[in-house]
């Protein structure tokens, strides 16, 4: 116990009645956490939330450890993007137009395929119980 805070093996934990833990730094420095993280109860944000970007450029798949993908075709290309966990969320934009893109969802509750055709058509998914579904598009084509 090191004033009112005490850590014993992998829990760290404060001792002052209803108030919150904070982790600082001392300066312009950042906290990094290493791993999956898991939050049980609300997660509350006050800056900027930035997910991390794939590039992909010719057809292949699409990956799940990223928030963000952007699409570069040198020809009509074939995209695949597994199914995801619940709650996740993908955004698929298409930066570079040297063909179609089809993107085809292992599980896809809204059909079977998103196609985009010109730079900046995009589309935000959300993972849910029946596979992926659209929440948001920009003259993408959903059949």
């Amino acid at each position: 116990v090191l004033e009112s805070i005490s850590i014993k093996d992998n829990e760290i934990t404060t001792h002052v009645s209803n108030a919150n833990l904070e982790l600082n730094t001392d300066g312009t420095g950042t906290i990094e956490l290493q791993t999956a993280t898991n939050v049980t109860g609300n997660l509350s944000v006050s800056g900027a939330f930035i997910g991390s970007r794939q590039t992909i450029s010719g057809a292949g798949a699409i990956n799940l450890t990223t928030l963000y993908t952007e699409i570069t075709t040198t020809g009509a290309q074939a995209y695949t993007l597994a199914n995801g966990v619940i709650g996740q969320m993908k955004i698929i934009v298409m930066v570079v137009d040297g063909g179609d893109a089809t993107i085809t969802p292992t599980t896809f509750a809204n059909g079977t395929r998103v196609v985009m055709d010109a730079v900046h058509d995009s589309v935000t998914l959300i993972y849910g119980a029946s596979g992926w579904q659209v929440i948001a598009s920009r003259d993408a084509t959903v059949s």
